[in-house]
């Protein structure tokens, strides 16, 4: 098996003020899959996350990230393993310029200059974001100081790419831009959203979170167009499947 996966078996995750949030989790997450990750506020998608990106230990159970299991001694190769991109893009913004946000963490990893120099420029083409290298990332758009945020975690090159709702407060071009982005790459990516299309147009695989268990797990265009599952687990089906359905209902035709 490729490196490039996240494992979760049977991962329970209790708070200190005694919440469980995860209630026994298995799951696989193969090499180059991009999956979506679904949920009302409070199924525990956040706290799935921090486990994938390494800032969490089950309370339970065993998470395997790019190789590694997760213990607290491997939780800093997990952290490289795995890279994390926050919902809000000034939380992980906080150098003065955005090339020197994107060489912070290849920095860290105590590469050479020449080896930073060539993973910002790798990361800031990749993310269509070379000509703002020099400016103040406070200084850029929502949806560009997303994508230089994604940049960010591209420069460490991650096994993994776990994403907490990569649209969120972005305007309908500045979304369309993020969700072409992630297209394009490669990476096996895990994606905690509320934005129902997005999953609909860069997932091939969901994964519903419902109350700490996984309440669904399967092909996006199954799980996506399932009324009934998505409004027991507080979802709306995404506007395609809704056209879709309406058709259907007009034409006679089950779907």
């Amino acid at each position: 098996m490729s490196h490039h996966y996240i494992r979760f078996d049977e991962v329970r995750y209790r708070y200190p003020d005694g919440y469980e949030a995860l209630k026994g989790v298995s799951l696989l997450i193969r090499h180059g899959e991009k999956v979506a990750l679904l949920g009302a506020n409070g199924a525990g998608k956040s706290t799935l996350l921090l486990h994938a990106a390494g800032l969490l230990l089950p309370t339970s159970g065993e998470v395997i990230v790019g190789g590694i299991k997760s213990t607290r001694r491997t939780m800093p190769q997990i952290r490289r393993a795995a890279g994390l991109v926050f919902q809000n893009a000034d939380d992980q913004l906080f150098m003065p310029t955005v090339e020197e946000d994107v060489a912070f963490g290849p920095a860290n990893m105590r590469l050479t200059q020449a080896q930073i120099d060539v993973r910002v420029a790798a990361a800031l083409a990749a993310v269509g974001a070379t000509a703002y290298r020099r400016m103040p990332s406070h200084r850029l758009s929502g949806g560009m100081k997303k994508s230089v945020s994604i940049a960010t975690v591209l420069a460490m090159e991650p096994s993994v790419l776990v994403m907490d709702e990569p649209t969120a407060g972005l305007d309908a071009q500045a979304r369309r831009r993020i969700v072409a982005l992630l297209e394009r790459f490669e990476h096996t990516m895990i994606v905690a959203t509320h934005d129902m299309d997005m999953a609909a147009d860069l997932c091939e695989r969901t994964i519903i979170l419902d109350n700490g268990i996984i309440a669904a797990d399967g092909a996006a265009c199954d799980i996506l167009s399932d009324n009934d599952l998505l409004q027991r687990c507080g979802l709306e089906m995404p506007c395609r499947f809704r056209h879709r359905c309406r058709l259907a209902g007009l034409s006679g035709i089950s779907v």
